[in-house]
């Protein structure tokens, strides 16, 4: 169990702390996942550290046309969020769904993101927006694309020892774009989702100029529908080209049956359906 809880006065002072740790410090921000994990297998921690007070990590800005959400911003913020809420609608569709009003309090997107679950609905979200992530370390910052974050169930490449997240950036909703967030679940709140689809669309003359379309669980990762989007690319935004992409969309997809899920034939069927009714919401306006 750590003996240390250390609120770090800045992000060079933050890596700092990690590294003097050696291995065994971890940054904490909401921590809905991280003191579970610990309390299952703490791993050798010892110490953790609270990015909380650090304002440059808590502001949600605009520049250029690209949106910057930093690591300490929880649900509850991104809900509130004018700018959010004007440019970036689809994102706040996946925030309300995930747990409950306690955990979208405390949790936060860029925790969500790092988390690597399969069915993250913040990260499926900002898979379909194109995002990146800016990561410090001690040898300074560079951006990743999202989806390469991503290597298995629970694993992410950020090394948590040694690296921070210290925000999250896509572009803004365009007037030629519209994006739409569906998710299955056994109930409306606190439960695990046995699918969900983001969608983002462009359109240009009656025709798909682009479509990126992510889902979660149907692989071991967040996951983009990467021959459905092919599909759409320069079909007019009908019914029927939209069904054929769902159609595609399922036979990419390869969730496995689970108790808490569902069977793989249901989920499979449901991707279909969700996935039409994401794009039908995002494409409505031209339709």
């Amino acid at each position: 169990m750590w003996q240390e809880y250390v609120f770090p006065q800045s992000v060079p002072q933050a890596l700092e702390v990690l590294r003097a740790y050696a291995g065994t410090a971890r940054i904490i921000a909401g921590g809905t996942d991280l003191v579970i994990q610990l309390k299952e297998d703490d791993g050798g921690v010892k110490c953790l550290l609270d990015i909380t007070r650090l304002q440059e990590l808590r502001e949600i800005t605009i520049e250029g046309g690209i949106i910057s959400i930093g690591a300490a911003v929880t649900y509850r913020e991104a809900l509130a969020s004018p700018l959010l809420q004007e440019k970036a609608p689809m994102l706040l569709e996946a925030c309300r769904e995930v747990g409950s009003p306690q955990i979208r309090n405390v949790g936060t997107i860029v925790g969500n993101i790092v988390n690597a679950q399969p069915a993250a609905d913040a990260a499926i979200a900002l898979l379909a927006l194109d995002a990146e992530v800016e990561i410090a370390s001690a040898v300074g910052l560079r951006r990743e694309p999202l989806g390469s974050l991503f290597l298995d169930v629970g694993l992410c490449r950020v090394d948590p020892t040694s690296e921070l997240v210290t925000k999250v950036l896509f572009r803004a909703l365009g007037e030629d774009q519209g994006t739409a967030f569906e998710r299955l679940a056994k109930r409306r709140a606190l439960a695990l989702p046995m699918l969900n689809v983001a969608a983002v669309v462009t359109v240009k003359g009656g025709l798909f100029q682009d479509a990126r379309l992510a889902m979660g669980p149907v692989a071991p990762v967040p996951f983009r529908a990467r021959k459905a989007e092919t599909f759409l690319a320069s079909k007019p935004v009908t019914s029927e080209s939209i069904a054929q992409a769902a159609r595609l969309a399922s036979e990419e997809a390869e969730p496995r049956s689970s108790v808490l899920r569902g069977s793989r034939e249901y989920r499979k069927e449901m991707v279909t359906v969700f996935v039409r009714r994401a794009l039908e919401r995002a494409s409505a306006k031209w339709l």
